[in-house]
């Protein structure tokens, strides 16, 4: 009788993830909000993923291929995994692909890169991502660039908790700077032995809990 329920249980919340995610792709708030010319959510992930990656937007090369971290900052990512000790191609078969806002908040204006969603779109979206957390319960979540690091950490210098991660009702939260060519932290030698060691703590956590 315990196994049935368990299996029941299991079955519902599948369901209930499902079903958060065609919400996530029918939502045009930011859109009617004005905040984007057209709303494009992104959703991808598995109701089993163990690990969450939480980033701050997608960006227009991820709309268009329809893939989160499709462009360079994935290929990046990607790379960190494997010095973690994950296969390659973990990134999008096994991890479950989030962030602060679903749609490409566009260029930004001054033309140096993407725009930031405003705290008023990151705020529409805040209730997809809580849900996605109470129904995964991922045991590891990479908490990738500032934005989506300050949402957890609250406001931070990244030499102040990269290497270092935070546990919060049964889930790891791991900082990592973002993936990125446009970014210089990592240029700094001190920056990346702290960076080395978020990887190593993410390595021991792959072996611990067999990710």
């Amino acid at each position: 009788m315990t196994k049935i329920l368990s299996n029941d249980l299991e079955i519902s919340r599948q369901e209930e993830i499902k079903a958060l995610q065609q919400r996530i792709l029918c939502c045009r708030l930011c859109q009617e909000y004005g905040y984007i010319p057209k709303a494009r959510p992104l959703v991808n992930g598995r109701p089993d993923d163990r690990i969450m990656v939480i980033g701050q937007a997608p960006g227009h090369r991820s709309i268009a291929k329809g893939r989160s971290f499709s462009g360079p900052g994935g290929t990046i990512l990607q790379k960190w995994l494997e010095q973690a000790g994950f296969p390659p191609g973990y990134l999008h078969l096994h991890t479950y692909l989030s962030s602060l806002t679903r749609c490409d908040p566009g260029r930004n204006p001054r033309g140096d890169g993407d725009r930031r969603p405003s705290p008023s779109e990151i705020a529409l979206c805040k209730p997809f991502l809580d849900a996605e957390l109470q129904l995964l319960q991922p045991r590891v979540v990479l908490l990738v660039g500032t934005m989506a690091i300050e949402t957890f950490f609250g406001k931070v210098k990244l030499e102040e908790v990269i290497g270092t991660y935070q546990e919060h009702e049964g889930m790891l939260f791991l900082p990592l700077p973002h993936p990125s060519g446009v970014s210089r932290w990592l240029n700094d030698p001190e920056h990346l032995k702290l960076h080395q060691q978020a990887l190593e703590i993410l390595e021991q956590w792959r072996v611990a809990y067999q990710l």
